[in-house]
């Protein structure tokens, strides 16, 4: 198994290597954090108010006396959940409608891409924010409506693999024997379909980071005292001179975060193509 993990890491180029390190490193710290969390992420502390870093705080702590550390590494969590269901919802939806779609064709698929197309023509953070306005704020309904908005990029995306494949050789043998649609789908199709869907995960889920980031940034997303990354710049933003540390330790976070998936997912791009 190492030797297969070897082989397969220096295959790839080296943004693919200092992503994966970028990641690994931030999972290690989040685990660690998570067994050893030091302080209640949530817990205020009016005599502690900007605190600068040192080793009782070694990322301060913000305008409520919370330590910006443990307040981080929880925001990096439900960040990192968040866009994880958020990609589970569109991808595994979006996945199916589109091999669906691409598959049987004709009236059935002209109407679903034209659906999908009035969809696309809405900004994803966009269509969001609408279903926000309808579902409310709060982290699962944060899931939910991004989750919708991703559908539209990923059916897309597996439909025009589909259509490649539906009349290849093994899937026209397939029919010929009686094989049912169920079947060819999730037996036959479905397994090649693996690499394109997982490259679409990989860039899905840094957009998923972002739209959400952005969304509590905005204060419509993750809801206090929750944390996020977003939502903890957005907070920091008024004291960016009076306790710089409290706007860089989130940020720092979120851009290893984005540019560790950026560089990987870059990488199974290239390998797709």
């Amino acid at each position: 198994m190492m030797k297969r993990w070897k082989r397969f890491f220096k295959k790839r180029n080296m943004y693919f290597r200092v992503g994966v390190i970028i990641l690994t490193f931030l999972a290690v710290t989040l685990v660690i954090s998570k067994i050893a969390m030091p302080y209640d992420p949530n817990a205020m502390d009016p005599s502690s108010k900007f605190l600068k870093p040192s080793l009782s705080h070694i990322f301060g702590t913000d305008n409520y006396g919370r330590d910006i550390y443990c307040r981080v590494m929880d925001g990096f969590l439900d960040s990192f959940l968040i866009a994880l269901g958020v990609i589970a919802l569109g991808g595994i939806v979006g996945g199916i409608f589109g091999a669906v779609s691409g598959y049987l064709g004709g009236w059935f698929d002209e109407c679903l891409m034209r659906l999908n197309d009035v969809l696309t023509s809405f900004p994803s953070i966009l269509l969001a924010l609408v279903m926000i306005s309808l579902f409310g704020k709060g982290k699962y309904n944060v899931i939910l409506s991004l989750g919708i908005a991703f559908i539209p990029s990923f059916a897309r995306l597996i439909r025009g693999e589909v259509i490649k494949m539906r009349n290849a050789e093994y899937i026209r043998s397939a029919k010929l024997m009686g094989i049912k649609t169920p079947r060819i789908l999730f037996v036959h199709i479905f397994p090649n379909l693996l690499a394109t869907w997982m490259s679409g995960v990989a860039v899905g889920f840094n957009n998923a980071v972002l739209a959400e980031s952005g969304l509590s940034f905005l204060g419509i997303g993750v809801t206090p005292p929750d944390a996020s990354l977003g939502r903890m710049l957005s907070d920091a933003q008024g004291y960016m001179f009076r306790a710089p540390w409290y706007v860089f330790a989130p940020g720092i976070v979120l851009v290893l975060l984005i540019l560790g998936f950026s560089f990987v997912s870059e990488n199974m791009q290239e390998q797709e193509g």
